[in-house]
This record gives structure tokens, C-alpha cells and sequence, in this order.
């Protein structure tokens, strides 16, 4: 700390010689400028004065008085004398003073004929003798403006110098010890500021036990606090994961938090995880003037929070939140979760423009509809194109600058970022990249559509290895890339084999996370919540079948109406015995499309509605919100069915949210044998979604189910869901990086400086 002050100090005393080094010098060129221009003043005001007499002199020459005009302002002031010559250059009158000038050579003001432009006022400054001397040369003229002769003004100008050097010397010794003063109180308040700042930091690593509450922001050491901070979060997720482990009384094949921490640790250990996603797992939101954060709903962020708090990770994503920037750092990191920090954040900011393009354009009307099979069609424009390609660059170049000379460890997340493993991989091909793919791949004739199919797989296969949910999808990637690109599949290892890499593609089927560990209610709560939903919307005596989805054309959402239509035609003995639920949030409403969908799903619940309502009671319940955990719970466990209508699906985790959420055991599972999750789920009452009949049949067949067989269904589904959770998953993913990183031990990779490892 007193290295650095000192280093202060010293900056600041340079500073302060070169500033009074330039003040000196414009002090003095001012001050030299004003006694010139006073001696200039003086000399001609007398010279003007002596002008007639000097030409009467010149005229009419006297006999011998010529000393008493040349006499008569010597000695006055500091003239020295007068020197009267005339044109021929001959000395008409000199005072005694100037007795060593010879001739009038260099005093004439003009050539020989009088004319020209030499006919002015001359003003020299000379050394003599070693005096400093100042000369004004004025000419003189008859009425015709002739030159006659010149007058010179000679004045002893030493005097100039004298007070310069005064005045450099005064100006220097002054703001030297200003300087000093200066730096002296600069050195004894940052001296203060830094103990001051050292002391707050101190107060908190002493005070705050489990340091959960961020460090001084106001401290001169904030860079140093940061870093306290960081090293706190990884000893606080270090203590936290030893401790959890240390009291986890672990059931057989269940994996937990504790347990996925374990693991992470355990493979990973000082390695450095980097996850890339669009969405980010923390966002921060204004709400009535008050910075909030808010935790997306996502079994991506339940799944990969733990990883990250075990290995004090950093996550990468897109900054969406409108108060997302307001709590980051100058590089756009913020550590997270707020509560107890443990690992970074890192957003990504994007033009309203690149968002435009990148994410609602070749994301979502592109790449959405050309993976999920439901007949509707592709948007591919090439502008859009640009703006994935270009977004994905950005990304690819914030991922490189975090990863230091250590091997990295990179998991990139869906369909937003195909593009980017390839990216990664070209600046540091010893990194290790895997890519989990969210939603569906079709088959290679539905792919192969794609204006930029090539450069999509070529992308995609820079990476160690991509997960699909299903081993279909898997498949389908394999069949695809085999058709469109000059590779090799090892359909034994399920790899597609390059000239120097190798891609292996498996299945990572997503569960979700336990109910217990999320902010839901207790039991007397959800007792309460479900008497107050009832009453708020008109339900206590009517049995609830009951839908959550995103109000997306994939989700199978007017199939699913248009089957409840067919259903209470069907079966009209149901009318104000049951009501349908439909939980809807709200997606992507920039995309017309989309808007579009909302309007058809409103109309036709208002036209189902009109049709089979009487006495108050009407047949769909449609909730448009952003539902929070404990609105999805509520209902989950308050319906009698629930029904998953998707036209394609992934996986769709709504399905094993709701065997999930059914603490009584009881409950029947509705589910579209085009969802993911239905290789899984055998036991849920299968149907068709575009089979409106067979579909209404099913609602009856679930309504009428004896509890007995309810139970014994949901038991099986409800041991798979447990057993195969997101922590599984996660852990499945950490294994195969590992196993990735571990393959070819002795391949020689090349580092981001060029060195090479082994």
C-alpha cells in the first residue's frame, strides 16, 4: 500500500514540475512581452517628442552646441542617449554615452533614395559591452515624405533580464512549495482512504460469518473486494458441499444436490465449468421502482445451478433483464445467486436488432418449426442468417477471452448456438465442448430444407460430443450428417468421425427437479391456495382437468380444445361436473405467428364456452400469466387429470412436473405419443392429438379410472420421474465431458498461445 501511495505521490510531483515548467514559461513570455512593449512606448513617445528639433538639426546644422540636443535626455531614466544621423549615413548629433558609434551604418531606416518599404520604425535588442541595449531607430521626414535622416533612442535594457530571473525564480520557489503542500496532503488523504477502505474490508470478512452480504461497495479496494468475494463464494460452496454430503443419507441410484455437487467435485475438481445458454439462470427486473430477481423457470437452471455452486463456474447468456446491467461489473459479471454467492454470471448484451434476428428470427422461425414436425412452415432469411452468424461470434469471443492457459470445459445449451462449439474449437482446440440439444431433430429429409444445413452440422461437430433426449433423435443426427456431409459414422460408438476429431452423439433424457427443494407450499398453504383458486374462479363443485404450456403451436393447444369440444358432445352428462383448465403463458408474442395462435385460442375458447355453458358454469378456464412455482403446483396437485396435448415435443417436463406434484399418489396422466417424455412414461393414457375423437374418448376413460389403478400407474411413473431427475442428468453430461477430456490422454492440442500440451 505505501509503495503505491508513493507511486501517487510521485506521479503527482512530475505532474506539478511540468505544470509550473509551463506556467513558468508563460509567465515569463507574458511578462518579457509587457516590458517591451512599455520600453517600445517610452522610446518612440520620445522620439516623436525630439523629431522637429532633429530635423531642424539636420537642415540647418549648428556651429558646435550639436552634444546640447544629443545631451539633453541622457541620464534620464534608463536612456542612455540619442543618435542623430542623416541620410548619407554621416552622424549629425550623438550623446556622449554613444561616443564608441562610428558611423550611422545600420540605423538608417530606409535605402538611399528614401523610398521603399524600409522606410519604418526599426527596434533592435542587442548585447554591449555586456549591457543589455534597446534601440529605436525613427525616421525622419520633410512634408513630401522624404527621408531626411533617422533619430535613434538608445535605452539600457538590463533591467528585463533582472526581473525575469526574479520572476522565474519566484514562480518556481512558489509553486514548489505548493507542490509540496500538495503532495503532502495528497499522500496523508490516500494514506487515510486506504486505511479506511482496508479497515471496512477487514470489518466485514470478521463480521459477516457466512460473508453472505456483499462486500463495501464505496472502498477504494473494491477490485480486491471482488476478488475476497469470489474466493469466499468458492470456500462457502466448497464448505456447503462437504457439508451436505456429510448429512445426505443417500438412497440408492437417487441422485440429489448434494450428490450431483459430489460428483462434480470429485470429477472435475479444480477444472472450470463454463455453461452457455440464451436464457440466463438469474435475471434482474424492475418492479415498482425496486432492482427484483427473478428465477426463470427451467430445468436447465435447476439441473446446472448446483454444478456451477460446486465448481464455482462461470455461466454465460444473454443479459435480457431490465435491470440486468445496473448490478453488473465493467466486463458484465455479477455473482450469483444473489443470497449466497458461489459462482459468475456473465451477460451478453445484444442490439434490439440482433435479437430481432438471432433469436425471434432464425431461433424461432427457422430452426423451431423445422425441428418440431407440425406442419408449419420455416422462415429462412438470410438476413437473419447474418445475425446468428454474428451473435454466435460474439458469444464465441467472450467464451475464449474467460478461458485462461488451463484447459477449459464448455457445455453449450440448445439450438441457439449451433454454430458455436466449431467457433470455440478453432481459437482452442484443446478445449472441451459438449452440446445438449433441447427440442427434436427430424429427419434428414425434413433437414435438409435448411438454406445453410451444411454450415449448421459443420458447427455442431466441433464439438466432443452432443446430447439428444431420445436415442431417435440421436438417429435422426446421424442419418442426417451422413447424407449431407463427407464423414464416417461409427455406429457402434454412435460417432461421427472426422479427419481429426470426433463427435459421439447420445441420449440424456431431462427429468426435473423434486418438488420439496423448490419454494412451494406446505401443506395447510396448498390447502388454503387450492380453497382460494376454487373460490376465485367458480370450482368447488366440479372436478379439474388441467393443462400448462407456453402459448406455442407446438404445445397442441387447440387440439386440445377442440377434443374438450368433442368430448362434453360426447358425453354431455359431465357439464357442470367438469371444467378444463388451461394454464397459458404467454411466448414469443413478437413473432406473428405466435400472435396469431393467442387469437385463434381465445376465439375458440370464448366459441366452447358459449356453446356448453349454463347456470354460471363454463367448460374452459383459460388463465393467460407468467404463473409462478407455487400457481403450477396448486393446480398440478388440485386436477383430477392432466393433459399434454404436443404436436412434437423434446421431452416436455409438464408431463413429470404433474406425476411429480401428486402427493396422494392418485391422479391420471394424459399424453401425446409425439412428446419425448412418452418413451418414458408408459404408463399415461396415450393418445393421438389429431385423433379428436379417441382423444375426447381418453378424457372419459381418465375420469372414469378407478383410484386403485390410478395409484398403481402413478406409482411406476412416479418411481421413474424420482430416479431419473435433473441432477441425474446433470451428472450424466459432467461424466461424459470427463470421459471426452479423458478419451485420447496423449494427443498432442495446441493451447490459445500457440504452446502445445500433452
Amino acid at each position: 500500500m505505501k509503495r503505491y501511495i508513493l507511486t501517487i505521490t510521485i506521479s503527482l510531483i512530475i505532474v506539478c514540475f511540468f505544470g509550473i515548467l509551463g506556467f513558468s514559461y508563460f509567465r515569463v513570455t507574458k511578462e518579457k512581452e509587457m516590458l517591451m512593449d512599455d520600453l517600445n512606448r517610452r522610446a518612440r513617445i520620445i522620439a516623436k517628442s525630439l523629431a522637429p528639433a532633429g530635423m531642424r538639426f539636420l537642415k540647418n546644422p549648428p556651429a558646435g552646441d550639436e552634444e546640447d540636443l544629443a545631451e539633453r535626455l541622457a541620464g534620464q531614466g534608463r536612456t542612455m542617449g540619442i543618435l542623430l544621423c542623416g541620410v548619407d549615413g554621416k552622424i549629425v548629433a550623438r550623446s556622449l554615452a554613444l561616443s564608441d558609434i562610428g558611423n550611422c551604418e545600420g540605423f538608417i531606416a530606409g535605402d538611399e533614395t528614401g523610398s521603399g518599404s524600409e522606410n519604418i520604425e526599426k527596434v533592435f535588442l542587442h548585447e554591449e559591452s555586456g549591457m543589455t541595449l534597446h534601440t529605436l531607430t525613427y525616421p525622419l521626414k520633410d512634408k513630401n515624405q522624404n527621408l531626411i535622416g533617422t533619430l535613434t533612442i538608445v535605452h539600457e535594457a538590463s533591467y528585463i533580464n533582472e526581473r525575469i530571473r526574479s520572476l522565474i525564480a519566484w514562480t518556481t520557489l512558489s509553486f514548489a512549495i505548493l507542490a509540496f503542500f500538495i503532495s503532502a496532503m495528497t499522500y496523508l488523504i490516500s494514506r487515510r482512504l486506504f486505511e479506511k477502505s482496508i479497515y471496512k474490508l477487514l470489518g466485514w470478512m470478521k463480521l459477516e460469518k457466512d460473508m453472505a452480504t456483499p462486500p463495501p461497495t464505496e472502498s477504494l479496494l473494491k477490485p480486491v473486494a471482488r476478488e475476497v468475494e469470489k474466493l469466499t463464494a468458492r470456500l462457502r460452496s466448497a464448505r456447503e458441499t462437504a457439508h451436505e454430503v456429510s448429512q445426505e443419507k443417500q438412497v440408492a441410484n437417487l441422485w440429489t444436490p448434494a450428490r450431483l455437487k459430489a460428483h462434480a467435485v470429485t470429477l472435475m475438481g479444480n477444472k472450470k465449468l463454463i455453461v452457455v445458454s440464451n436464457r440466463e439462470p438469474y435475471m434482474h427486473v424492475k418492479e415498482q421502482g425496486q432492482v427484483r430477481v427473478i428465477i426463470p423457470a427451467s430445468g436447465l437452471v435447476t439441473s446446472l445451478d448446483p454444478v456451477l455452486k460446486a465448481t464455482s463456474g462461470l455461466w454465460i447468456a444473454h443479459g435480457a433483464g431490465d435491470a440486468d446491467w445496473g448490478v453488473t461489473d465493467s466486463e458484465g459479471k455479477v455473482l450469483v445467486p444473489p443470497e449466497a454467492p458461489s459462482y459468475t454470471l456473465k451477460r451478453i448484451a445484444l442490439t434490439k436488432e440482433e435479437e430481432e434476428g438471432y433469436y425471434y428470427g432464425f431461433s424461432n422461425e427457422a430452426l423451431w418449426p423445422l425441428c418440431h414436425l407440425t406442419h408449419h412452415r420455416p422462415l429462412f432469411e438470410e438476413k437473419d442468417w447474418s445475425l446468428y452468424n454474428k451473435v454466435n461470434q460474439k458469444f464465441a469471443d467472450e467464451i475464449v477471452a474467460e478461458c485462461k492457459k488451463e484447459r477449459p470445459f464448455i457445455l453449450v445449451q440448445d439450438y441457439h448456438f449451433t454454430l458455436l462449439p466449431k467457433l470455440i474449437k478453432e481459437r482452442r482446440p484443446d478445449a472441451v465442448v459438449g452440446l445438449f440439444w433441447h427440442i427434436p431433430w427430424p429427419n434428414p429429409e425434413s433437414f435438409q430444407v435448411c438454406p445453410w444445413k451444411r454450415e449448421i452440422l459443420e458447427g455442431m461437430l466441433g464439438a466432443d460430443f452432443i446430447g439428444f433426449h431420445l436415442q431417435s433423435y440421436c438417429n435422426n443426427f446421424l442419418d442426417t450428417v451422413n447424407s449431407l456431409l463427407p464423414v464416417r459414422i461409427d455406429w457402434d460408438r454412435f460417432a461421427v468421425l472426422q479427419e481429426n476429431s470426433a463427435t459421439v452423439v447420445k441420449p440424456f433424457p431431462i427429468g426435473v427437479q423434486p418438488w420439496t427443494e423448490r419454494q412451494t407450499l406446505k401443506e395447510d398453504e396448498f390447502l388454503k391456495q387450492a380453497s382460494k383458486y376454487r373460490e376465485d374462479y367458480d370450482l368447488k363443485k366440479v372436478r379439474l382437468v388441467v393443462s400448462v404450456d407456453r402459448l406455442d403451436y407446438t404445445k397442441g393447444i387447440p387440439e386440445r380444445l377442440g377434443a374438450i369440444d368433442r368430448f362434453f358432445d360426447k358425453h354431455p352428462a359431465y357439464k357442470e361436473k367438469v371444467v378444463f383448465v388451461q394454464l397459458a403463458a404467454l411466448s414469443r408474442v413478437h413473432i406473428p405467428s405466435y400472435r396469431e395462435l393467442v387469437k385463434q385460442i381465445e376465439e375458440m375458447a370464448d366459441e366452447i364456452n358459449w356453446k356448453h355453458r349454463s347456470r354460471g358454469w363454463k367448460p374452459i378456464l383459460l388463465l393467460k400469466d407468467h404463473h409462478n412455482a407455487q400457481t403450477v403446483y396448486t393446480f398440478l396437485r388440485m386436477a383430477d387429470a392432466c393433459l399434454v396435448s404436443s404436436l412434437a415435443d423434446g421431452m416436455n417436463l409438464v408431463a413429470k412436473e404433474f406425476v411429480a406434484a401428486r402427493e396422494s399418489g392418485d391422479g391420471v396422466l394424459i399424453l401425446s405419443e409425439f412428446a419425448g417424455v412418452a418413451r418414458e412414461l408408459q404408463e399415461a393414457l396415450q393418445i393421438n392429438p389429431h385423433a379428436r375423437a379417441d382423444f375426447a374418448e381418453t378424457i372419459r376413460i381418465a375420469l372414469e379410472m378407478p383410484v386403485d389403478e390410478q395409484k398403481r400407474r402413478m406409482a411406476r411413473m412416479k418411481a421413474q420421474v424420482t430416479e431419473n431427475n435433473v441432477y441425474r442428468w446433470a451428472a450424466d453430461l459432467i461424466g461424459e465431458m470427463i470421459h471426452s477430456a479423458e478419451e485420447n490422454p496423449n494427443e498432442k492440442r495446441k493451447t490459445h498461445d500457440g504452446a502445445v500440451t500433452f
